[in-house]
C-alpha cells in the first residue's frame, strides 16, 4: 500500500473531524442539541487514526524498523496522543480537546511525508529498550494532552473572570471538572514517566552519555516539576493559575528533552 495515500486520507479525516467538532459545538450553543447530523467527530477521528497508523506501519515495514527521525517520530507521538484522547473520551468529557489535537496530528502527519529527514533507525532493539521507549512515548503523549488541557483551562479561567466567554469556552465542562481531569492526566502521566526513567536507569548504562545526558537531565527536571505539582495539589490544594503554570513548565521541559536536540541536529544543523 502507498503510505503517502494513506497519510493524505488520514490528514483529510482529521480535518473533517475538526470541522465536525466545531459544528457540533456551535449547534449545541445555538439550540442545545449536538451531533444532529450524519457524521460525528469521534468516529471520524478514529478512522483518521487508523489511516494514520497504517501510513506509519507501511513506512516502518519498508525501512525494516521504527524511524526515529524528527518528523517521523513526531507523527508517531501525535498518533498516540490522538488514540489516548479518543480512549479517554469514552468516559471523560475531553472530546473538545480534539479541536486542538486533531489539526496538530494532521500537520505532523503531513510534514512526515512532505519533509522527511534522513532516517534514524533503531534495529533489533532489546526488550528492555522497547519497554523504555514505549513508556517514554506514552508518558510524553499523555502529558501533552494535559498541557493542551491546561492551556484551555487558562483560557476558560481568563474569559470567565472577564465575564465574556466565547462559544468554545461556554461548551466546556465547569472549571472544577476541567481541573480534576487535568490532575488525573498528570498523575497517570507522572506515573508513566517514573516507569520510563526507572527502566532507563535500570536497563540502560549510558543515560548520561554524550547523546543522552541532556535528555536525561531535562526529563528528571520535568519529573521533579510534575512531582512538586502533584505534591502541592495534595498538601496545599494548588489549582487555577498555579497548576497551569507548573503544568506548562513541566511539559515545556519534557518537550525540550524529547525533541529539542533532534530539532537542532536534524533540522537546523542537518545532522543525525
Amino acid at each position: 500500500m502507498n503510505s503517502l495515500l494513506l497519510g493524505i486520507t488520514g490528514v483529510l479525516l482529521y480535518l473533517l473531524s475538526t470541522v465536525l467538532s466545531i459544528r457540533s459545538i456551535r449547534q449545541t450553543e445555538s439550540n442545545g442539541i449536538g451531533y444532529g447530523h450524519l457524521l460525528t467527530p469521534l468516529p471520524v477521528a478514529w478512522l483518521a487514526a487508523i489511516f494514520h497508523a497504517a501510513s506509519l506501519v507501511v513506512i516502518y515495514v519498508q525501512a525494516g524498523s521504527i524511524d526515529f527521525s524528527f518528523f517521523r517520530i513526531g507523527a508517531l507521538v501525535s498518533l498516540i496522543i490522538v488514540v489516548l484522547l479518543l480512549i479517554t473520551a469514552l468516559n471523560k468529557p475531553v472530546e473538545k480537546l480534539g479541536i486542538v489535537i486533531f489539526p496538530i496530528a494532521a500537520t505532523l502527519l503531513s510534514l512526515s511525508h512532505l519533509l522527511p529527514t534522513e532516517q534514524t533507525l533503531l534495529k533489533n532493539p532489546s526488550p528492555e529498550m522497547e519497554i523504555h521507549i514505549l513508556f517514554s512515548i506514552i508518558a510524553y503523549s499523555l502529558l501533552n494532552i494535559a498541557a493542551v488541557q491546561a492551556i484551555l483551562l487558562a483560557l476558560q479561567d481568563w474569559q470567565l473572570h472577564n465575564r465574556n466567554p466565547n462559544w468554545l469556552i461556554r461548551s466546556f465542562p465547569p472549571l472544577q471538572t476541567m481541573e480534576t481531569l487535568l490532575f488525573q492526566m498528570i498523575a497517570v502521566g507522572f506515573g508513566l514517566l517514573t516507569v520510563s526513567l526507572a527502566s532507563g536507569f535500570y536497563f540502560l548504562h549510558d543515560l548520561f552519555g554524550q547523546h543522552l545526558a541532556h535528555k536525561t537531565v531535562l526529563s528528571l527536571i520535568a519529573w521533579f516539576v510534575f512531582g512538586v505539582l502533584l505534591w502541592g495539589r495534595v498538601i496545599y490544594g494548588w489549582r487555577g493559575q498555579t497548576a497551569i503554570r507548573w503544568t506548562l513548565s513541566g511539559f515545556a521541559t519534557l518537550m525540550l528533552a524529547y525533541f529539542g536536540s533532534k530539532l537542532v541536529l536534524e533540522i537546523i544543523l542537518n545532522r543525525v
